[in-house]
């Protein structure tokens, strides 16, 4: 294990997991917590509680994340690493409705902190599905695990999976009720696109760099395209699945927030409350898409063929499976310039970016056969499957003659970079360090549902499209 002490955190700390073998705990969490700890910026001291209903002792919990999480893991690290990070795991075994087992891990956290002879930092991850959140807190509060131990000393978080309610109410109803049993520093609502290292250098690269952030408005810039697409279909996960669907899903938050970075005015300061405050503006800005007519002409939504069949899903559902939303900004800078906003299951292929591109230059010096030509900028974030930042311009061709291609300046951060942090470590780390830059405010929370929700409400009032598996989703334009 390497020593880091540039971020370490000095103050014991637990960190409780509910829905401790479900599928992000498998996929996600081991692997992130593992890693900062082979990298040396987990806590000096910290324990971590597994809380889910198997039938598990200390023992066999730890064997189940060999298996399940941690054999996988591409770094490098020793045997002792392995059972050093394994010696802080233990186990509780209950439902999320059972208030004995909430007791029993407010008595573990006393035992550790009698241990100690020092107030511990407590850090709750909900890793579980929405319908479970409020039935987890209110439990928490009862059982009194809400409360720090000490004014002075030992600070409590709680950490919150998207998506955050279903709609509006439901959002208001789930924040107003945290407000009550916590603070708003106290409250991490994860958006882990946020924490990918692509999506994190948007505003360093639009504000340190001032040969794009004086272009960067509607008298330059013509459309922007945020993509989410992914080639796997729905696979087991249906019945969730099919009681969300793909716009509260991703729509919501990831491509919300992607459409912020890109758009947001520049922040006073780097500060979290600095970042969050522009990132609200930007939503508080999104013209609604709130009648029948607005959801026909800006919105589309689709199933592709053979989602019925999945195991969970409704015989006649009709959750979407893709959608694309034309939106726009209500500000100076942005004026009538189109954001789309799409995403969906089992396309043609899997491909994340953020699309900018930038009008016809209004006088062109180009040879006349070139004249027809739309000759255009484009200025591209990918995100998958390559990570960096792509700048198309277009130059003379090497030779003798007149002639016009395009080049793309590319910053890849594949190439020559080391190994990048997983969004979940970068997470974990701000959330154990009290940096909330990467995690979603009330306000950005409320202004997202209230622009997503009357376009969910109106949807069944319009056409679902069907589309093939492996095409680019249904052929219609907005």
């Amino acid at each position: 294990m390497i020593k880091n002490n540039k971020y370490k955190i000095l103050t014991p700390t637990t960190l409780i997991i509910f829905g401790a073998t479900g599928d992000l705990v498998r996929r996600k969490l081991t692997a992130a917590l593992f890693n900062l700890y082979c990298k040396g910026f987990m806590p000096d001291i910290f324990q971590i509680i597994g809380f889910s209903r198997r039938d598990y002792t200390d023992e066999q919990y730890r064997n189940f994340l060999i298996k399940e999480a941690i054999k996988d893991i591409e770094i490098k690290y020793s045997k002792e690493d392995l059972t050093g990070f394994l010696n802080k795991i233990i186990y509780q075994k209950g439902f999320f409705g059972d208030t004995g087992a909430y007791k029993n891990i407010r008595h573990k956290l006393n035992e550790n902190g009698n241990v100690l002879n020092m107030c511990a930092n407590k850090l709750y991850y909900l890793a579980v599905p929405p319908n479970f959140y409020l039935e987890i807190l209110n439990n928490l509060s009862v059982s009194g695990l809400t409360l720090s131990c000490s004014d002075e000393a030992g600070w409590t978080r709680i950490l919150i999976e998207k998506p955050f309610g279903r709609d509006i109410n439901t959002a208001i109803k789930l924040d107003d009720i945290l407000a009550k049993l916590f603070k708003e520093e106290q409250i991490y609502r994860i958006d882990h696109y946020l924490a990918k290292d692509t999506i994190r250098n948007i505003i360093f690269f639009r504000f340190s760099n001032v040969i794009f952030e004086s272009l960067w408005n509607s008298k330059f810039i013509e459309k922007v395209e945020i993509k989410l697409l992914e080639k796997e279909d729905v696979e087991n996960r249906g019945s969730y699945y099919d009681s969300i669907g793909a716009l509260r899903d991703v729509g919501q938050n990831h491509l919300l927030q992607m459409l912020a970075l890109v758009t947001m005015e520049c922040p006073e300061s780097l500060s979290a409350g600095s970042i969050r405050k522009k990132r609200a503006e930007v939503f508080n800005s999104i013209m609604p898409i709130d009648t029948k007519k607005l959801v026909r002409q800006f919105a589309v939504r689709g199933q592709y063929d053979g989602y019925r069949n999945i195991k969970g899903v409704s015989p006649d559902s009709k959750t979407e499976t893709y959608f694309k939303i034309k939106s726009f900004l209500k500000n100076s800078r942005w004026g009538n310039v189109p954001f789309y906003l799409e995403s969906g299951k089992a396309l043609k292929e899997k491909r994340i970016e953020i699309v900018i591109y930038f009008r016809e230059a209004s006088k062109l010096i180009c040879p006349d056969s070139y004249k027809n030509h739309y000759y255009q900028n484009i200025f591209t974030i990918k995100i998958y499957p390559e990570e960096g930042i792509f700048i198309r311009f277009w130059v003379k061709k090497p030779g003798l003659l007149q002639e016009l291609e395009y080049r793309d300046f590319i910053f890849n951060y594949n190439r020559g970079m080391e190994i990048k942090a997983g969004e979940y470590e970068k997470v974990l780390l701000d959330c154990f360090g009290g940096d909330q830059t990467l995690f979603t405010s009330t306000e950005e929370i409320r202004y997202t549902w209230r622009f997503i929700t009357p376009v969910l409400n109106k949807w069944d009032e319009n056409e679902l499209y069907k589309y093939k598996k492996g095409s680019v989703g249904p052929e219609v334009s907005i």
